[in-house]
């Protein structure tokens, strides 16, 4: 069965390769910013399957798709984690496989991750300094965390990335630590702009600040801008002739953040979402079951596009309806 790959566009003239798959909406921290009271159970964990993984990915394989992150929640939460990475893997046309993990589970899996067809990697880590690392993340696991990341770059993964969110703290105390942390690790470290959820606007109110605080350390250091990948994240990336690894920014409160958006998002239930902070979802999944037709489930996602704004609207205080980031893996 034929298609044209080129049909996965909007009507703003953005192609679209990349994939962000939720496989759970359960989370085991308790992040300061997202869910300071922990996850709470509120109804079935009726999440897609392995199998149902396996059929959505092939459609979106068929429109061009060539790289799928996995998150959650915490997607290693999920006992059969491991077929899900097997199975996103073995889709044809399917070049990159990413899981987005807050290192709970790293050191113990990542080789068998690797195994199965795991290429890139990204670690939530919000601190390197241990009281602070508790004290966002509810949890005295920074030792753990390290090892797996150092256990992951001693593989041959194609890009291992940390994730750290922005907080007022963080630019108060500094970035050199941070330099430090990439001086001999190859390791991309982005700093993540706090954004605004439905549950959060106390908290972003309190420790919101704005990425050029990085910018002007960075620049005022030598550090460069680097050119983004065509099927990459958002990430401004900044290197430096002394470190092996990188500095980054991802700041989704910049003008013209969303003009070169490249990717889309399937909840944990099978929702398209057309954007991070946009309201509902197109359901998929009740073409997802094993006698379903893979043809209509190509157009209905074809046919949603047309529903894409042109960018969110974060500068005007609306999230959307995501409560939190949990919710649908950032």
């Amino acid at each position: 069965m034929a298609f044209d790959a080129g049909r996965l566009t909007d009507g703003f003239g953005r192609r679209f390769r990349y994939l962000r798959l939720s496989v759970t909406e359960v989370c085991n921290f308790r992040c300061t910013y997202c869910l300071p009271d922990g996850w709470k159970r509120s109804g079935p964990l009726s999440f897609l399957t392995p199998d149902e993984i396996g059929r959505l990915t092939a459609a979106f394989s068929d429109l061009g798709l060539t790289k799928v992150r996995l998150t959650g929640g915490e997607p290693t939460v999920r006992k059969d984690f491991t077929d899900i990475v097997a199975r996103t893997a073995a889709t044809p046309g399917v070049e990159k496989v990413a899981v987005t993990t807050n290192g709970w589970n790293l050191s113990r899996g990542v080789e068998t991750w690797r195994s199965v067809g795991l290429t890139h990697l990204n670690v939530s880590l919000d601190a390197l300094d241990a009281d602070a690392f508790h004290r966002i993340t509810g949890h005295d696991r920074l030792g753990e965390v390290l090892t797996g990341l150092d256990r992951a770059l001693a593989l041959d993964l194609q890009a291992v990335k940390v994730n750290a969110v922005l907080l007022r703290e963080t630019a108060e105390t500094g970035f050199d630590a941070w330099a430090d942390f990439v001086r001999d690790r190859p390791v991309s470290v982005r700093f993540i702009e706090l954004m605004r959820t439905a549950d959060n606007a106390d908290f972003f109110a309190a420790h919101h600040v704005g990425g050029a605080a990085l910018r002007t350390w960075l620049e005022t250091r030598g550090w460069t801008p680097v050119a983004r990948p065509a099927d990459g994240g958002p990430a401004q990336e900044y290197r430096h002739p002394d470190h092996a690894g990188a500095l980054g920014l991802i700041a989704p409160y910049a003008p013209g953040f969303c003009d070169s958006c490249n990717r889309l998002r399937v909840t944990a239930r099978g929702k398209l979402r057309l954007c991070l902070f946009g309201e509902g979802g197109v359901d998929l999944r009740d073409l997802l079951a094993d006698d379903a037709d893979r043809q209509a489930l190509t157009e209905r996602i074809v046919g949603a596009m047309s529903g894409k704004r042109a960018g969110h609207l974060l500068a005007q205080s609306d999230p959307g309806d995501l409560s939190n980031l949990a919710q649908l893996g950032g």
